[in-house]
């Protein structure tokens, strides 16, 4: 059941919409600080410190492992300690690491910021927006859930260059202390005030309630024997394996064929296609299917690729990123609504924590794999070529659609 189902979810005084604005600033910042701002980490502590740049990059790498093991536990997170109290202690861990960011000295140090970071995707990221959402919006959830992970494509388009302006007239730490500032004062207010599950609901996707009043778990062993959570979670690994591949390259890829500016702005471009894509998709997803729009989504970031390889205009090239944009933040909306859909409210929050997981790790080798893929053939056509039928193959998997339906196990 959920609470939202007897409410008019168009009206902008529902309240949900507020729970809206208070995730599009969680978005905003978790993923501008601890995704997009990682290159920008990058840079400036090998400017600042001298460090190599495999010791930035492993700590990512670290951050982004770390992340995808404790994501797992958010829906016992949820349970135990309630939703605003979990984002408040990832607004706490996010705002340490990057004010750490600032002011390290050592290497050990700067494994302790990205070990912090994690805790604040935990407590930040996809999955507690997702199921947040979840319980406020049944017939506009999908136009909610686009909504608030905009935040995540806009932290990159603005926060950003933001960091990088800051850092060049005041310095590295003192961008990273002031951003921090800002984004406490902005998030932290709304996170109190607005956050919660419906007062109304009678069950939560943290845990429902049995007739003792107790919370009812559900096993990860249950949901792993669940054949429509595979065919939802391994088509979008495979998928977020391919675009994470040809994100991290794209400059790289392009620079040669149509120089350093032109590969900027195509990645401008394709951020700006990310905001709009979602936006559309979100005005009409909770009228369709959303494995049969994700399977369009897939099979269009197929085509964007192979026409990209067919090319050596650049008003093609920066129409394939532009294509293949339309779809990327689409990638991460898909799987709350099948979920909700075919698994259901009383373990939304176990199969988004788990399927979050398995995406993650799966999708954080794909910039490694596309470039030895690269360094083995000589050039990106073999590589991007191979993401092309990652990008099919994930567009057929995600439309099957096996009955088994998840069992609820009480512990």
């Amino acid at each position: 059941m959920i609470a939202a189902t007897g409410v008019d979810e168009s009206s902008l005084h529902y309240r949900g919409w507020r729970v809206v604005l208070a995730c599009f600033l969680m978005a905003f910042f978790m993923f501008g600080f601890g995704l997009y701002g990682q290159g920008v980490y990058l840079a400036e502590l090998q400017r600042a410190h001298g460090w190599p740049g495999t010791l930035v990059s492993a700590a990512s790498t670290f951050s982004f492992l770390l992340s995808s093991v404790l994501v797992v536990f958010t829906d016992d997170l949820l349970a135990r300690i309630g939703l605003r109290a979990l984002i408040l202690c990832g607004l706490s861990a996010l705002g340490a690491s990057t004010a750490l960011l600032g002011v390290m000295q050592a290497p050990w140090q700067l494994y302790v910021a990205y070990a912090l970071m994690s805790v604040g995707w935990t407590g930040m990221g996809t999955v507690v927006i997702a199921t947040v959402l979840n319980s406020w919006f049944a017939r506009r959830r999908g136009l909610a859930l686009s909504l608030a992970f905009n935040g995540a494509t806009c932290g990159g388009i603005i926060l950003v260059p933001v960091l990088l302006a800051l850092s060049s007239s005041l310095g590295f730490r003192s961008a990273m202390l002031m951003a921090t500032v800002v984004m406490v004062v902005l998030v932290l207010p709304v996170v109190v005030v607005f956050t919660g599950w419906p007062v109304d609901a009678s069950l939560n996707p943290a845990g429902s309630t049995s007739r003792g009043g107790e919370a009812v778990r559900h096993s990860r062993k249950e949901l792993l024997a669940n054949a429509p959570f595979w065919t939802m979670v391994l088509p979008i690994a495979i998928a977020l394996l391919a675009q994470m591949g040809f994100i991290i390259h794209q400059v790289t890829f392009l620079e040669p064929l149509i120089g350093r500016a032109s590969a900027g702005l195509a990645v401008t471009l394709m951020a700006a296609m990310a905001v709009v894509g979602r936006l559309s998709l979100g005005l009409f997803v909770d009228r369709l299917d959303p494995r049969l729009a994700c399977a369009a989504s897939m099979t269009s970031q197929a085509a964007a690729l192979l026409v990209l390889l067919q090319s050596h205009s650049p008003t093609v090239l920066l129409i394939c990123c532009a294509v293949y944009g339309f779809s990327i933040g689409n990638m991460i909306t898909f799987p709350p609504l099948i979920i909700q859909r075919e698994i259901g409210s009383t373990a939304f929050a176990a199969a988004m924590g788990l399927g979050t997981s398995i995406s993650g790790i799966v999708s954080a080798f794909g910039p490694g794999i596309v470039g030895l893929v690269r360094s083995v053939s000589g050039d990106y056509t073999m590589a991007f070529a191979m993401c092309v039928v990652l990008d099919v193959v994930a567009a057929g998997v995600v439309l099957w659609r096996p009955g088994k339906r998840v069992k609820v196990v009480a512990s």
